[in-house]
């Protein structure tokens, strides 16, 4: 018998907003100047992983490192401007889940500063329960997810993950949580995340509301 839909946990970049292009667009107008070189979308997305703390250790020399890392992220803080909405539909599917009584979970590779900043920005930062962002060691998102539900007793088959990267599926797949696969950002990695064979591969935010009705993840 299927458990009780008690939580949904998201991803940010890419999930909640189509803001990878924002991240892209602050590590190249702060480093570039630094370096006094042209970098490229690949060399950041190489570093990408750990928080932007620890990715910017592997972009920088340790000698620019601190003004790098605050250059950005007031960069980030500024750029938010330019990336002024959520996807249509994600703030009334927020919304709807807080007033259904479900838990909300955050689980990110984003640093604690950008996130917070970020969901302040599109007023939803009040509405998650529990909000786990990256660390600057590495990957995190396996012990984001299991702290959520340690913290609210509950089992992985009480709570769904949505994100748009393949590191997603197989982080929720060592915590036991099912995932889905969000499709619908113009940056989503569609070929690879549904090779990844997540629960289910959702290709615009009304398949989510969808899927969530599904589960009477709207009810009480």
């Amino acid at each position: 018998m299927q458990k009780p839909l008690k939580a949904v946990i998201f991803d940010f970049d890419g999930t909640l907003g189509d803001t990878l292009a924002l991240c892209l667009e602050a590590a190249h107008l702060t480093v570039e100047p630094l370096l006094g070189r042209k970098v490229t979308d690949a060399e950041i997305l190489a570093t990408f992983g750990p928080s932007e703390e620890g990715a910017f250790r592997k972009l920088v020399p340790p000698e620019i490192y601190e003004t790098a890392l605050e250059a950005y992220i007031a960069k980030c803080r500024e750029l938010l401007a330019e990336y002024p909405s959520l996807f249509p539909g994600v703030p009334e599917i927020l919304a709807d889940l807080k007033r259904s009584g479900r838990i909300l979970g955050l689980v990110t590779g984003r640093g604690k500063r950008t996130c917070d900043d970020a969901l302040r920005f599109y007023g939803i930062f009040d509405l998650f329960d529990q909000i786990e962002p990256g660390i600057e060691t590495g990957p995190s998102k396996p012990q984001g997810l299991t702290r959520i539900l340690e913290h609210f007793g509950l089992s992985p088959e009480e709570a769904v993950y949505v994100g748009d990267a393949p590191s997603d599926v197989t982080a929720c797949r060592e915590v036991g949580i099912p995932i889905l696969g969000a499709a619908w950002a113009s940056t989503a990695e569609t070929d690879d995340i549904s090779v990844c064979a997540p629960d289910a591969v959702l290709y615009s935010v009304a398949e989510l509301r969808e899927w969530l009705t599904g589960r009477d993840a709207f009810g009480k």
